[in-house]
């Protein structure tokens, strides 16, 4: 999905992967007025492809960037008529044969950028791929055609963004939408073995602010989480739009821009707890991570110098994300399943 995500230039912002399907909050831009640049264009397909396909790519467009013209023991070319191009002349046909060619180049693959049909095209067949090879099979893997709706930004973007992060609660899986890992929500939280959530929590603030706000991510997710929360917890609730709260052995109805402005968080799901974002930070420390005080895990990592790489020079690592607050006194191994033997 990253790797569809950085090729294409779409955007996710919101995801939830369940045990046969998935959903996803797409952003879909355009493809800028002017193009990609040359350095973006190829870093873009270092998404797909390998370091030395790309280099190959990009040796071809270099060549294309100083056309060639006759030497001088070649024959000048002539035109329709016959007659000998001038220097001039021939510098311009060549300039326009090579642009043309580096057009057909870049076209051959920004074509399939900045469409949703390609992102899902790629994203399916991708996966497929992936998953015939590791399970030992063939054929096709995916029953239906996906299925897409237009979403409006602000209001319904939000509730969108809140509604695929709450199918694991809906499915009974979990009890509250920061436990399940695999989606945009509980990545946001705890991050996951390649990142420390930050793209996901870039992708929710995009679908709660669109264009509104501009910042940095550390600076706008304290106030998106927070909303964010709300909004699932209104979600949850028996009816949408308005819930009904507890309030001095009274039940008061408010609405749901009540709910998500009052001083307290009153609906369905309270507020995370320092604990509660711990437990889901170290929740990913699995598969042989060690959780513990900075000598402790440095002590294992000695211990165990032969099954991490060569450029690994100590083992405790610092908590990120949400499990930041943390971090001067619980450290983690996190990067072991990384460079493992």
């Amino acid at each position: 999905m990253r790797m569809c995500e950085k090729f294409t230039g779409c955007r996710v912002l919101s995801y939830c992967i369940m045990s046969n399907h998935f959903h996803l909050l797409l952003e879909v831009p355009p493809m800028p007025e002017n193009g990609i640049s040359d350095d973006e264009f190829l870093e873009r397909l270092g998404a797909f492809y390998t370091p030395v396909y790309v280099a190959q790519v990009a040796q071809e467009m270099a060549a294309l960037a100083e056309p060639r013209v006759r030497g001088e023991f070649e024959m000048a070319p002539v035109d329709d008529n016959g007659v000998p191009l001038t220097m001039d002349q021939e510098m311009a046909m060549a300039q326009q044969q090579a642009d043309r060619q580096l057009a057909e180049i870049r076209n051959r693959y920004t074509r399939r950028m900045h469409d949703l049909s390609e992102f899902m095209k790629s994203l399916l067949e991708r996966f497929t791929k992936w998953f015939n090879r590791t399970h030992t099979r063939s054929g096709t893997l995916w029953e239906d055609r996906y299925k897409s709706v237009i979403v409006e930004d602000g209001i319904a973007a939000r509730m969108m963004a809140a509604y695929i992060d709450l199918n694991p609660v809906r499915a009974g899986m979990v009890k509250d939408p920061a436990e399940y890992r695999w989606s945009s929500y509980g990545e946001a939280l705890g991050g996951g073995k390649k990142g420390n959530g930050k793209t996901a929590r870039a992708g929710l603030i995009r679908a709660w602010y669109c264009n509104e706000k501009a910042g940095d991510e550390a600076e706008l997710w304290p106030e998106v989480s927070r909303f964010y929360r709300r909004m699932m917890g209104i979600e949850l609730g028996k009816k949408p739009g308005h819930a009904r709260v507890e309030k001095t052995g009274q039940q008061v109805t408010k609405t749901a821009e009540e709910l998500l402005q009052s001083e307290d968080n009153e609906t369905v799901l309270k507020d995370l707890s320092v604990a509660k974002m711990l437990h889901c930070r170290v929740r990913y420390f699995s598969d042989g991570a060690v959780i513990g005080s900075r000598a402790f895990v440095d002590g294992i990592f000695r211990e165990t110098r032969e099954r991490f790489g060569p450029k690994r020079k100590d083992g405790a690592r610092k908590l990120r994300g949400t499990g930041s607050a943390a971090s001067e006194w619980i450290w983690s191994a996190r990067d072991l399943k990384k460079e493992i033997v």
